[in-house]
């Protein structure tokens, strides 16, 4: 933005229609300032809020701030999901079987909850970008012969796992070898469990009957 106010000053045009259009790029420049401007405060205003949660999710390479609050958000009462193969079906990190009349087929799952896949698609890429043990995982898959997409998925996955984990140590949940939610100790700092009616429900949908499910070893 500097650069570009930089520019716009030493534009001194003669006729009408330059000076006219100096004036729109000047008009156009101040409104994506004062953008910026907002984008930041918001961005401050988040990092406070998350600060001020007793959460864990931040320690996740590449879930910040933002990405925290999307998924504190997003996901309310962890105790909603029964393990955390049932959390990545509901964020679409898990793949979801397809067929007719025939043997069902694993396939992208498309109808997650968007908002939390985004989340952690971030994460992923921001772990590949970076000396990370996600990024040694993810070449590990395309040495095994994965697609760099698949191999994007498969990391999703671990990470989506990884949130989950966290989620239910921050309720204060007890949770089974089989990463299956176990009795709740406290209750959820995320706050009561909300609406279910949202029109991004993944299918199947959080079993809310289940939400204190005494774990077996």
């Amino acid at each position: 933005m500097k650069k570009v106010k930089a520019v716009l000053a030493k534009m001194r045009p003669r006729e009408e229609v330059g000076r006219l259009r100096r004036q729109l790029i000047a008009e156009q420049v101040a409104d994506l300032s004062a953008i910026d401007r907002r984008l930041k405060d918001v961005n401050r205003q988040i990092r406070v809020l998350v600060a001020s949660t007793p959460t864990g999710l931040t320690r996740l390479y590449g879930v910040g701030p933002v990405n925290t609050a999307r998924i504190l958000g997003e996901v309310g009462d962890v105790a909603r999901f029964r393990t955390r193969h049932h959390f990545a079906s509901y964020n679409g990190t898990a793949p979801t079987d397809w067929g007719s009349g025939g043997t069902a087929v694993p396939r992208v799952n498309t109808k997650g909850n968007r908002k939390l896949n985004h989340a952690i698609h971030m994460a992923a890429i921001t772990q590949i970008r970076n000396d990370t043990a996600g990024r040694a995982y993810y070449r590990r898959k395309i040495a095994e012969g994965k697609t760099e997409k698949e191999a994007i998925r498969a990391l999703k996955r671990r990470i989506s796992d990884a949130i989950y984990r966290q989620l239910v140590e921050d309720a204060g949940l007890e949770m089974a070898p089989g990463g299956q939610v176990g009795t709740t100790l406290q209750s959820s700092v995320t706050g009561p469990t909300p609406d279910a009616g949202s029109s991004e429900r993944p299918q199947p949908g959080p079993d809310t009957k289940v939400t204190r499910l005494v774990a077996s070893a």
